[in-house]
């Protein structure tokens, strides 16, 4: 009985019947007398490492996942673990690092990817999300929504090219997707082929009269070529689809203005400013408009405020730059 007192498999055997039970506390002091006894013994690592991070006691179950992990190197859920387990803990980095390693071992395991794919995303390492999301798209060319998260993640690495291509595919394999017709128009029109473009958003907005992108994006294609009078039913039905689609509003905003429209125009932007105070742009458009209708006071109020807004929120108007992942090399 002594011998197996001291036996760090009886002892986890033990554990494992106390967790099974739900005798948590006695199960905790198990594998941490295992860990005591065999300060590589895996089975117990692991499993205490997990215990804390289901109980969302990250910062305690760290260290277990991270010692499990190295005791076994070749095991996916240690570094899939620690890796969430980190990334719980805001160390964002340190948990891609984890799941790369995790990634080399199931090189084709699609959750991983996607998990991977947003914390590269919010990283800024626009790269590293591309080239993941292509590789989902590869091992999965059926799944639409994996395209489109590869066509955005090739939108903010500024690879034109294979969003473009992205897009052609997935019109190809999914020609009843309204957003397919609409990724792929957006994608034409930023090549010059607007002709082309065009005859993909009218698609999208036959296919599905509720989706609003299409219903901007075109409408602002003809306000750019000064065709406003029929771009205001196209912005005006994309506002409709979605009452707090700002940039359709600003665009309805200078169509009206175009128009001389001032008072409706005016009655946009304050409802546009009212869903979005932040935001520089609407207040720009104002101070316009006032000065056009001669209220100089009125004018350099609202200018001055689109700037201080765009000094606050320097990021709403720009692209967001994306960044290397840096060395795995401490």
């Amino acid at each position: 009985m002594l011998a197996a007192a001291e036996n760090p498999a009886a002892l986890f055997e033990q554990a494992q019947q106390c967790a099974e039970q739900h005798r948590f506390d006695e199960a905790e002091r198990l594998w941490k007398r295992v860990i005591e006894l065999s300060p590589e013994y895996f089975p117990a690592l692991f499993n205490l490492g997990l215990f804390y991070s289901r109980q969302q006691r990250f910062d305690l179950a760290e260290p277990f996942l991270a010692r499990a992990a190295q005791a076994s190197p070749r095991d996916f859920n240690a570094w899939y673990m620690l890796g969430s387990t980190l990334s719980n803990l805001g160390r964002s980095d340190d948990a891609l690092r984890s799941w790369r390693k995790a990634l080399e071992l199931q090189p084709r395991n699609l959750r991983l990817m996607q998990v991977m794919s947003v914390e590269y995303y919010k990283g800024r390492y626009f790269g590293e999300a591309s080239e993941l999301a292509r590789k989902a798209v590869e091992i999965k060319p059926d799944d639409l929504n994996a395209y489109f998260v590869a066509i955005k993640a090739c939108q903010s690495a500024g690879d034109d090219a294979a969003a473009l291509d992205l897009s052609r595919r997935a019109v190809e394999r999914f020609p009843d997707s309204a957003r397919a017709h609409f990724e792929y128009g957006f994608q034409l029109q930023k090549e010059g082929s607007t002709d082309e473009a065009v005859r993909h958003l009218q698609r999208a907005m036959e296919q599905d009269p509720s989706y609003e992108e299409p219903f901007f994006f075109y409408g602002n294609i003809l306000l750019d070529e000064g065709q406003i009078a029929k771009a205001i039913p196209l912005l005006e039905k994309a506002i409709q689809n979605r009452h707090d689609y700002v940039p359709a509003r600003v665009a309805l905003a200078r169509a009206l203005m175009d128009l001389k429209k001032w008072t409706e125009a005016i009655r946009e932007l304050d409802e546009t400013v009212a869903l979005d105070p932040r935001h520089p742009q609407p207040h720009l458009l104002l101070s316009q408009i006032w000065f056009r209708m001669g209220d100089e006071a009125k004018a350099k109020a609202e200018k001055d405020i689109s700037l201080r807004l765009r000094r606050e929120n320097p990021t709403i108007l720009e692209a967001t730059q994306g960044r290397p992942f840096p060395s795995d090399q401490p």
